[in-house]
């Protein structure tokens, strides 16, 4: 049995090497929160809440994962006694919502509960490889002279996919902009839900560009909308913020809403309920992969981990991280090679968090104990 008697939580901010918009909000910095869990024998396992310091992907926040995590997470961690991760994140869902706050304990206890048992993260989870492809994301840029540039660095660089965000106003004419210079090159679009359910015709002209999916055109609780779009659309529909649970994911394939499931670990709660999409998606035939929230070393080693079981089909949001970083929080950063990254053989997180570097970008702490 595995007892937590301390959790330890820091708010740590990282300059992004380069300015990066979606249809929402623009960011040149990112505040994530680590969350520290060590047990009464010493095991020692790091998490990552990766929110947005605004409610714009999500209802929750940097500020409102710190008063949950303090408040309610934390006591519960403390005064929870668990064998698996699983039974951790039962405890935890007592907190209703508040999935990314919830993702960051999750991560933690499975990284403890892996490294404890000599078993590499991937492997706990269900993994059967020893690297994963990778794809890369990138924003709204100035000018699409100034998109196509930063494709093409990307498609230099050896990356297996390249996602574009697209806004009202910026989507068609870039999109084709790129597909024009890079026709071999997968692409797909991603709207993060920012176009009205009446909006049909950008997305017909869209489907004729070949592209690999169209990600999450209409606002998330818009299942019924996604549906009727999917219907008269030859490119996959993927979904990314219309599923938050398990159960989301069970009524999209009811009703068809999409063909493809963009797994968030934070979004989704955690690495526990992640895998239970990726189970239920891969007994439908959906194929999967593992999108990003410019995760910090600790969540993009976990995301890499996930990123290694069977169900998914498709390069994941597992760039280096370079690519948003120009120095990350662990001792060896996550490195792309051709659009392959390779997935950690050691025990446990398989990163190991560099102290004095994390400590020099710490906003806050608290430190608790039973």
């Amino acid at each position: 049995m595995i007892k937590i008697d301390r959790v330890e939580l820091r708010r740590v901010r990282l300059p992004l090497v380069h300015q990066f918009r979606t249809s929402s909000h623009a960011k040149r910095e990112l505040e994530h929160i680590l969350v520290t869990l060590t047990s009464t024998d010493g095991a020692v396992g790091w998490g990552e809440i990766a929110s947005l310091s605004g409610p714009y992907f999500s209802a929750e926040t940097v500020d409102s994962c710190w008063a949950v995590a303090r408040s309610f997470l934390a006591p519960l961690v403390l005064n929870t006694t668990w064998e698996h991760p699983s039974e951790l994140a039962a405890a935890l869902a007592r907190v209703r919502g508040n999935h990314f706050a919830r993702a960051g304990f999750d991560v933690a206890a499975w990284a403890l509960w892996s490294g404890a048992s000599g078993v590499p993260l991937a492997k706990a989870l269900g993994g059967d490889r020893s690297e994963v492809e990778a794809g890369v994301s990138l924003g709204i840029e100035p000018t699409v002279d100034d998109l196509l540039e930063q494709v093409a660095r990307r498609v230099g660089e050896g990356y297996r996919r390249i996602k574009l965000k697209i806004a009202p106003g910026w989507d068609v004419t870039p999109v084709r902009a790129v597909r024009s210079a890079f026709p071999d090159v997968p692409v797909h679009v991603d709207a993060n839900g920012a176009y009205p359910a009446s909006e049909t015709a950008v997305f017909r002209q869209l489907d004729e560009l070949g592209l690999l999916m169209i990600e999450q055109p209409y606002a998330p609780r818009a299942l019924l909308d996604h549906a009727a779009l999917q219907a008269v659309l030859h490119t996959p529909i993927c979904l990314d913020e219309s599923v938050e649970e398990v159960d989301d994911l069970a009524t999209a394939l009811r009703l068809g809403a999409g063909r493809i499931l963009n797994i968030k670990v934070s979004r989704m709660g955690g690495l526990t309920a992640a895998v239970r999409a990726h189970d239920l998606a891969r007994a439908h035939d959906v194929p999967v992969w593992c999108g990003g929230m410019h995760e910090f070393g600790i969540g993009r080693a976990a995301n890499v981990a996930l990123s290694s079981l069977p169900g998914f089909t498709l390069p994941s949001d597992v760039s280096g991280s370079d690519k948003y970083y120009a120095r990350d929080i662990t001792t060896s950063p996550i490195v792309s090679v051709r659009g392959l990254v390779d997935v950690p053989s050691a025990p446990g997180l398989g990163r190991t968090p560099d102290l004095p570097f994390i400590e020099a970008g710490t906003t806050g702490q608290v430190d608790l104990r039973r």
